[in-house]
C-alpha cells in the first residue's frame, strides 16, 4: 500500500514539474511565433483526440475552414496552402482508423468518380514527360486536391457511422450559414476593397470612378464565389417549393441568406454562374410542374428579388448598374463579337482545337492534368476555360469520357433520389439534380473540377442524396 502511494506521489510530482517547466519555457520564449509553437500542442492534442472520437467532426471543421478562411500568406502554388487541408488529412487518418466500419457498395456513381480520378492520376506521367518534374509535381498536387471531394463523398455515404437524417439536416444548416457568412464577407470586401488574400486572380471592374476588384471573398477568384452562391440559391429555390413543414430552414433564414448570396453573386460579375442558376431554375420548374402553386412561387420570387435588389441598389448603385450593363451587353453584342463577350475564350478554344487537330495522338492520351496554364509545351501557356475541352487536351479521350460519365451518373442518381420517399434524400436529390444540370452547362465556360474548396460541399450533398434508404 505504502509503495503504491509513493509511486502515485512521484507521478504527481513529475507531472507538476513537467507542467511548470512547460509554463516557464512558454514565458521565456522570445516572440509570438515561438510562443505560438509552444502553445500549439495545448490546442492540437485535444482537437486531434476529438476528431478521432467523433467520426463526422472533421467534415464540419473542414467545411467551415474551406468556406470562411483565406489561404495562408505563404508563397506556394497559385494561392498558398490552406488550413482546410489539415482537416482533410485528419479525415483520411480517421477513415483509416475506422476502416473496418466502412460499407463500400460500388455503383455507377462511385465507379465513375474513382475512374475519373485514376485517369487524372495516370496523366501525371505525361506531365512529367512533356513538361518536366516540377510541373508534374503541381499536376499531382491538383489530382490529390480533386481526390478530397471524392473522399468526402465516399466517407459521407459509405464511411463509418451513417449520419442520421436529423444530424444531416443540421450539417446542411451549418453549410448554409457558412456560405451566407462567406457571401456577406465578400460584399464587405467588395465595398471596402480590402487587401486581397494570399494568392488571387486579377479580376477587376473598370468604371468611370476607378478600377475595382470583383467580389471574391476568401476565394482565389470571383467565379468560385459565384458558383458557391448559385449552389445555395438553388437550395433556397428547392426549399421554397416544398411543403412548409418539410422545409429544412425557416422563411426568415432563407430570406436573409438569399439576400446575401444574391448580392455576392451579382458583385462577383460571374455571368456563367447566373446561367447556371437559370438552368437549374428551369429544371426545378420541370421537376415540380405538377404541384407548383404559381401564385405562391411568384410571390416568393418577387419577395426575394425585391429584398436583394433593395440592398444592392442602396449599397452598390454604380456597380449594380455596371453588372446589368455587362449582362445585357453579352446578349446585345454576342452575334457581332462573341470572342469579346466570352472574355477571349473563343481564341483559347480555337488554339486548343488547332493543337489537337495537328497532334491527334495527344487527343488520345493528353499532355498531363492541369499542365496547360503552367507549361508552354503546346507553344504557349493556355487557360482553356472549358472543362470538356481542357480535359480532352490534358487527359485525352479517356478524361473527356470520364467527366461525361460522371455527369450522367450524378444526374441519374440525383433524379432517383428526388423521387424518394425519404425527406432528406428527396431534398438533396432535387437540389443536386437542378444544380448539376446548371453545372454541366457552366462547364463549357470554366474548369469547375478545380474548385477544390467548394466541390467537396457539392459532393457531400450528393452523398446524402445517394445514401441508403433510412
Amino acid at each position: 500500500m505504502i509503495p503504491a502511494l509513493r509511486a502515485d506521489e512521484r507521478r504527481q510530482v513529475l507531472v507538476g514539474a513537467g507542467l511548470g517547466l512547460y509554463a516557464a519555457a512558454f514565458a521565456a520564449a522570445p516572440g509570438l511565433t515561438a510562443k505560438a509553437l509552444l502553445a500549439a500542442p495545448l490546442i492540437g492534442i485535444p482537437l486531434f483526440w476529438f476528431l478521432i472520437r467523433t467520426p463526422a467532426a472533421w467534415l464540419s471543421l473542414f467545411f467551415v475552414c474551406a468556406l470562411l478562411t483565406p489561404p495562408l500568406p505563404i508563397t506556394l502554388g497559385d494561392t498558398g496552402p490552406h488550413a482546410a487541408l489539415l482537416f482533410a488529412a485528419a479525415g483520411v487518418f480517421v477513415g483509416l482508423l475506422r476502416l473496418r466500419e466502412w460499407r463500400f457498395r460500388p455503383d455507377a456513381l462511385q465507379i465513375s468518380m474513382v475512374a475519373l480520378w485514376a485517369i487524372f492520376a495516370a496523366s501525371v506521367a505525361f506531365a512529367a514527360i512533356y513538361s518536366g518534374w516540377t510541373i508534374a509535381a503541381g499536376s499531382l498536387a491538383r489530382v490529390l486536391l480533386f481526390g478530397i471531394s471524392i473522399y468526402v463523398f465516399l466517407y459521407s455515404r459509405d464511411g463509418p457511422r451513417l449520419m442520421e437524417s436529423r444530424r444531416a439536416f443540421g450539417m446542411l444548416q451549418l453549410l448554409f450559414i457558412a456560405a451566407t457568412l462567406s457571401a456577406l464577407f465578400a460584399c464587405v470586401d467588395f465595398y471596402f476593397q480590402l487587401p486581397a488574400p494570399a494568392g488571387y486572380e486579377a479580376q477587376f471592374v473598370w468604371l468611370e470612378s476607378g478600377v475595382f476588384r470583383r467580389a471574391q471573398g476568401v476565394f482565389y477568384e470571383a467565379s468560385t464565389l459565384g458558383n458557391l452562391c448559385a449552389f445555395f440559391l438553388e437550395m433556397i429555390a428547392v426549399a421554397l417549393l416544398r411543403p412548409k413543414d418539410a422545409q429544412p430552414f425557416s422563411r426568415l433564414t432563407l430570406a436573409t441568406g438569399g439576400a446575401a448570396l444574391t448580392a455576392a453573386l451579382v458583385l462577383s460579375y460571374s455571368r456563367a454562374s447566373i446561367v447556371n442558376f437559370a438552368v437549374a431554375a428551369c429544371v426545378l420548374l420541370w421537376l415540380n410542374r405538377k404541384q407548383i402553386r404559381w401564385g405562391r412561387l411568384l410571390a416568393s420570387v418577387v419577395f426575394f428579388a425585391a429584398g436583394a435588389s433593395a440592398i444592392l441598389l442602396y449599397a452598390f448603385p454604380i456597380f449594380v448598374g455596371a453588372a446589368w450593363l455587362r449582362v445585357s451587353a453579352a446578349f446585345q453584342y454576342f452575334s457581332e463579337s462573341p470572342n469579346m463577350v466570352l472574355s477571349g475564350r473563343l481564341s483559347s478554344w480555337r488554339m486548343l482545337i488547332d493543337f489537337l487537330l495537328s497532334h491527334p495522338w495527344h487527343a488520345l492520351l493528353g499532355v498531363g492534368y492541369k499542365t496547360l496554364p503552367y507549361s508552354d509545351f503546346i507553344g504557349t501557356k493556355a487557360i482553356g476555360d472549358n472543362t470538356y475541352l481542357t480535359l480532352l487536351a490534358e487527359t485525352g479521350i479517356a478524361g473527356l469520357l470520364g467527366v461525361l460519365a460522371l455527369n450522367a451518373a450524378i444526374l441519374v442518381t440525383a433524379y432517383r433520389a428526388a423521387r424518394s420517399s425519404d425527406s432528406l434524400r428527396s431534398f438533396c436529390g432535387a437540389w443536386m439534380l437542378c444544380f448539376w444540370s446548371g453545372q454541366a452547362v457552366q462547364m463549357f465556360s470554366a474548369d469547375l473540377l478545380t474548385y477544390w474548396r467548394i466541390l467537396p460541399v457539392y459532393f457531400f450533398v450528393l452523398a446524402l442524396a445517394a445514401r441508403r434508404e433510412a
